[in-house]
């Protein structure tokens, strides 16, 4: 792998993690939006401009951030339990397609998809 790679995908996570604080800020500790505007830009290597646009964002969208990250570690569980339960006939672009094939969907409904799909699978 290429060491860039792993920098892309920390930086990733960095901005998830600061983004759930900015948004229990907001919402939770009542930050104004320069509290949470200066977190971001301490915290991020973005430019104002950028950090002010996501800020008004959570301003009128709370719990944004925190679904996108609960949905990153739905989608990494069922891939951990596809992945188990189907052992060499898993693969990860079968799985890709699985959770991408059928559009915007709740996770639970996800789930049942994934489900399905491991049974289906299985079953051969």
């Amino acid at each position: 792998k290429d060491p860039l790679d792993n920098l892309g995908r920390l930086r990733d996570e960095m901005m998830r993690a600061v983004r759930l604080v900015v948004d229990s800020g907001i919402h939770y500790k009542r930050w104004t939006r320069e509290q949470a505007i200066a977190y971001m830009l301490e915290n991020t290597g973005m430019g104002e401009g950028d950090v002010t646009a996501e800020i008004e964002r959570y301003f009128v969208n709370p719990g944004q951030a925190l679904a996108y990250k609960a949905g990153m570690l739905k989608i990494l569980a069922l891939r951990e339990k596809a992945r188990k339960e189907l052992g060499d006939r898993f693969t990860l672009g079968a799985f890709h397609d699985q959770v991408l094939s059928h559009g915007a969907l709740p996770l639970s409904l996800l789930e049942r998809v994934i489900d399905d799909w491991i049974a289906e699978t299985k079953a051969g």
